[in-house]
């Protein structure tokens, strides 16, 4: 698989990356071990995962194969911390409780750093100095090599880019920034991209698949066993679910006939090679349905059907990304 640097940094990491969000949830041991073989073998490097996934299930999981299964060198970790279980206080990007939480995401992982650790979301109650100042802290100490953030909007990671840029030499460079997008999702193209674009922040895609349903699979009803027919994942799903949302999986539908490819590869290498993505993070369940994903790799689509599905999946944007001029 090849590798992509990660924003402006000497970072390099596989340009599809695994999910872990279902580790030690819905997804065993077993189950873990052969994603995370089939990962490796097929040269991905980039694994995603939080602090808050299974309650720290997911670190604890895959610290477990880290020692029995693939070497840590061949692996860049990247973890979360700032999201907090508490209804009164959804996330606390506070220095203590960044500094507390990565310790204690290294005990769980069994290692003595990371290769990225973002804050999961911006945190209102928190000045944005002292939110960086963690960062900073983390990887002057050695505990992270590289930081990011996660669920900023655009103003928000425009302050943050350029507030560490700000300090040359003494503060650290964001590198990544990791938001939904797909072809069901492209609201971070009217703020957030170009404002990676411009500083050099690298855009770490999720739900690239928009949570499932560009792959087809339900275009007809919701199949038993989805994650659609799920109660704890129906709502997750649901929005995709709609009018707009089955006109673009037809186009992406009717696009894999053509090229004798199926929906997965289209909608996945789509989001894949677009400007300022590095690495789609996969969420992917069983092997299956990660060769499934892995097989991307083999596609590249042809301009004139970037082109449709850009037009089909076109965002409506008003005031003031138009041009004004004549007016």
């Amino acid at each position: 698989m090849d590798l992509r640097h990660l924003g402006r940094t000497g970072l390099r990491v596989s340009r599809l990356g695994l999910g872990t969000l279902t580790w030690g949830r819905g997804t065993g041991e077993r189950e873990a071990a052969d994603l995370l073989k089939t990962f490796w073998e097929a040269g991905g490097t980039l694994l995603d995962t939080a602090d808050v996934y299974a309650d720290g299930g997911a670190e604890y999981l895959l610290g477990r194969l880290l020692s029995d299964l693939v070497p840590r060198r061949d692996l860049v970790i990247a973890t979360k911390a700032g999201s907090v279980p508490d209804p009164d206080r959804r996330f606390d990007a506070s220095r203590g409780h960044l500094l507390a939480a990565l310790d204690a995401s290294l005990e769980r992982l069994g290692t003595d750093y990371v290769d990225l650790w973002q804050i999961h979301a911006f945190d209102p109650d928190t000045p944005l100095e002292e939110t960086l100042q963690a960062v900073d802290i983390a990887v002057a100490s050695g505990r992270a090599r590289y930081a990011g953030v996660s669920n900023f909007c655009g103003w928000q990671l425009a302050k943050a880019a350029a507030w560490q840029l700000a300090g040359p030499g003494t503060r650290t460079r964001l590198a990544s920034t990791q938001m939904e997008y797909s072809l069901l999702q492209r609201g971070i193209e009217r703020e957030v991209l170009p404002a990676a674009l411009d500083l050099g922040v690298g855009l770490l895609p999720s739900s690239p698949l928009g949570r499932g349903v560009l792959t087809g699979k339900y275009r007809h009803g919701t199949p038993p066993g989805s994650r659609g027919a799920s109660d704890r994942m129906a709502a997750f799903v649901a929005p995709y679910l709609d009018e707009t949302a089955s006109r673009i999986v037809d186009a992406v539908a009717t696009a894999a006939d053509g090229l004798a490819a199926t929906p997965l590869q289209v909608a996945l290498a789509w989001v894949r090679d677009r400007p300022g993505v590095v690495a789609p993070i996969l969420g992917a369940r069983t092997r299956q349905q990660l060769g499934a994903a892995l097989s991307v790799e083999e596609l590249s689509l042809p301009e004139e059907i970037c082109r449709a599905l850009d037009d089909v999946s076109a965002p409506v944007h008003h005031y003031p990304d138009h041009d004004w001029s004549a007016l």
